[in-house]
């Protein structure tokens, strides 16, 4: 039946070319924005879980950033005590070499003072960032003798937390200005005539009552601190790998979860430039089909013509 009060063929194709431009908006969104689901209209979960991740996402970068700082903080730490190591090692042989009969001793103090020298020169310049683990002053306000570095950010279901890496600087101090409980300025006392209370970095073979066996135990202690110092360094070496270790796994855990919220929420954009061009071609017969439809009325004006 046709009728000049109810065109149903034009209410069809009304209701075709609206369904049509609504799937032709929402695409031409997603080609603009890059998203399939850019707010919690299209699609609630989808923008939930997208949203947290990309602040955990957030959370992790500043991590990065921590571990990077906590790293230069034990690459500085780690040269200084391998330097010193190799200034031990030369206190060492001057020592062996002042037991040499007929040697001249000052001459070789004069050496060794200026290696004491370098060792308190190489503690002291062993800072970054205003954070120096080698020279120290446990008295001081505000001391901490463990440094945590940020390592990670966690989420379970129920709760969020921060994860550390945590260093005994105890461990690796060379000195200490509140006790002197470092490992270059902590007090030995010799074993010969002599027995001179001493320190590696206040040693004197010139010493009026410095007697070989004095000087054979400031051997042996000065090789018990480089043990020390090269299982402090061996420690800190470990360390830094874990935190090498751990800001690569962080980078990577970074790019995982933008590759899972990309699956989610990111748009085909070869699948939605093909629906671009259907949908538009879609369009355009719509309007034809209702421009048809909407001129069935004038052809029944031409029967009563």
């Amino acid at each position: 039946m046709t009728s000049i009060k109810t065109n149903s063929s034009a209410m069809t194709a009304l209701r075709s070319l609206q369904s049509t431009n609504k799937m032709l908006d929402e695409t031409q969104n997603r080609i603009s924005t890059g998203y399939k689901v850019s707010t919690a209209t299209d699609n609630a979960a989808y923008w939930s879980i997208a949203t947290t991740m990309r602040s955990d996402n957030k959370a992790l970068s500043t991590v990065q950033d921590a571990l990077g700082l906590g790293s230069a903080k034990i690459d500085v730490t780690y040269t200084g005590l391998n330097s010193s190591i190799e200034v031990i090692d030369e206190i060492k042989s001057k020592l062996v070499a002042s037991r040499e009969p007929g040697v001249d001793r000052t001459k070789i103090q004069d050496e060794i003072g200026q290696l004491q020298q370098q060792l308190i020169a190489i503690a002291d310049s062993a800072s970054f960032s205003g954070e120096n683990w080698l020279s120290v002053d446990s008295g001081a306000a505000g001391y901490t003798q463990v440094k945590s570095v940020v390592a990670s950010f966690t989420r379970t279901d129920t709760a969020v937390s921060v994860d550390t890496i945590d260093v005994d600087t105890g461990t690796v101090e060379l000195f200490d200005a509140d006790d002197q409980s470092g490992i270059l300025d902590s007090t030995f006392t010799t074993t010969g005539a002599g027995a001179l209370t001493v320190s590696v970095s206040t040693l004197d073979i010139t010493v009026a009552t410095v007697t070989d066996a004095d000087i054979d135990s400031m051997i042996s202690n000065v090789d018990a601190k480089l043990a020390l110092m090269t299982t402090a360094a061996s420690d800190i070496g470990a360390i830094q790998k874990r935190m090498i270790n751990q800001t690569d796994f962080v980078a990577n855990l970074i790019d995982s979860i933008d590759r899972g919220v990309g699956a989610l929420v990111d748009a085909d954009m070869s699948k939605e430039s093909t629906r671009l061009q259907a949908l538009q071609t879609q369009q355009q017969l719509g309007i034809q089909s209702l421009s048809i439809a909407n001129s069935g009325a004038q052809s029944i004006l031409a029967l009563f013509q």
